[in-house]
């Protein structure tokens, strides 16, 4: 099982840039376009739950488990 932000998702539900939500953040783009890629591999409990409230989501919406074989299909 591997765990899943899915952020690139729920901005492109939303109609809002990475750009966008680092503006609202306060935080770099660089920051937001790593945690929109499939190779984060660690994250501050902070930021998930900053993005949690620009978003106005709870974390088991941005936060997901994965069955790998189900993720090896998605590539």
């Amino acid at each position: 099982m591997r765990i899943k932000i899915r952020l690139k998702e729920l901005l492109e539900e939303r109609g809002i840039s990475q750009r966008q939500l680092s503006l609202r953040m306060n935080m770099r783009p660089a920051t937001i376009n790593h945690l929109c890629s499939n190779s984060v591999d660690r994250v501050y409990i902070r930021t998930l739950e900053q993005i949690c409230e620009a978003l106005d989501i709870t974390v088991d919406q941005l936060i997901v488990s994965v069955n790998e074989k189900e993720d090896v299909a998605d590539k």
